[in-house]
């Protein structure tokens, strides 16, 4: 019987959904009579003992010696988090809690501290925010600083009020005037536009009519170009809760654990991490095992969620834990945390 068929069995579902269930409160070997003693049907021991058996000849479960009772593996892991019964709540107490600690931020950055702070609080594990990029921002207004190296501060203030900022090198020099009446002109012309939207518009009227347009309409489409802002690397990350997840049982060999201090010093690997869940189909992304962070990915999952309105400034922000950890929590989490600080960061 092949491993999906085993599990088209509504039985050794049941058993595997307890196992797992029960090993993400207990941290220890489940044993096949405290998995008896909760199913719905009678069932004695032997009988869940050798569905586990089974279970673990499919790859669901190991055993860590012959004495001890079972351990879900990164499989069996996913099938729990597929097939969660129900939607998953908070207690009304954290939905209240997030909420007034998300309301209570004074700025768009202090709000991406606090929703770090609320996801890494909620799950135990390292909540994760990633700031939009900066080519994708809606603008509200822009101002560009000429530097004594000749370089090009430009300042981003997006339609939400976050402030953004990014020295870049041109491929000419400009004077401080120049500057001026540029950014001038977008803040004209283009407030409520991304750069991409603007760069695309410049575009499309200078190919309609070139001689129309002066030098300054040049400065703005060199100025707004997306790659000069390196967008992965000029990403905000707001990462808080890394001494509760070094703490894990899952990472005192020291080995594993400093390959996880490692990967999260390693910004720019978490935000193409969060940010791969942009793209996905589901509002709320689950990966069991990250394979992306090596040798510490093989004991993590990753539960993440874009904010912002689809095609414009949006974000991702997530939780990154142990593989056992309270996944109908962390999820649900994610996804109120998500439109609670979409709503807040446009509203601001």
């Amino acid at each position: 019987m092949t491993r999906e068929a085993s599990l088209q069995e509504k039985r050794t579902q049941d058993i595997l959904t307890e196992i797992v269930r029960q090993h993400i409160v207990t941290g220890e070997p489940v044993s096949s009579r405290a998995v008896a003693r909760q199913q719905a049907e009678p069932l004695s021991p032997a009988t869940v003992r050798n569905v586990m058996a089974d279970l673990e000849e499919q790859g669901y479960l190991y055993q860590p010696h012959t004495s001890a009772g079972r351990i879900p593996t990164e499989a069996a892991y996913r099938f729990y988090v597929q097939h969660l019964v129900g939607q998953p709540q908070l207690p009304v107490e954290d939905y209240q809690w997030i909420h007034q600690e998300l309301a209570a931020a004074r700025t768009p950055e202090e709000l991406m501290e606090r929703a770090s702070h609320v996801l890494a609080r909620v799950s135990r594990g390292l909540g994760i925010v990633v700031s939009p990029p900066l080519a994708r921002t809606v603008l509200q207004h822009i101002r560009f600083l000429l530097l004594p190296d000749g370089r090009v501060l430009v300042v981003l203030v997006s339609a939400g009020g976050l402030t953004r900022d990014k020295a870049v090198r041109v491929d000419r020099e400009f004077a401080q005037e120049e500057l001026d009446r540029t950014a001038g002109y977008l803040n004209r012309h283009y407030v409520g536009w991304t750069l991409e939207a603007i760069r695309a518009d410049l575009l499309a009227h200078l190919a309609h009519d070139r001689e129309r347009y002066d030098q300054m309409f040049g400065n703005a489409l060199l100025l707004c170009d997306p790659k000069l802002f390196g967008e992965e690397a000029n990403r905000q990350v707001y990462v808080e809760g890394a001494a509760q997840i070094a703490t894990a049982p899952e990472f005192a060999d020291q080995e594993h654990l400093r390959a996880l201090l490692e990967a999260i010093e390693e910004r720019r690997r978490l935000v193409t991490l969060l940010t791969s869940c942009i793209e996905a189909p589901e509002p709320v992304h689950i990966q069991i095992g990250v394979k992306e962070m090596e040798t510490a990915g093989e004991r993590l999952s990753l539960i993440s969620a874009p904010y912002g309105p689809p095609q414009t400034e949006q974000g991702s922000l997530g939780v990154l834990g142990p593989m056992r950890m309270h996944y109908e929590r962390a999820i649900t989490a994610v996804a109120y945390v998500s439109r609670v600080f979409g709503e807040l960061l446009k509203g601001s």
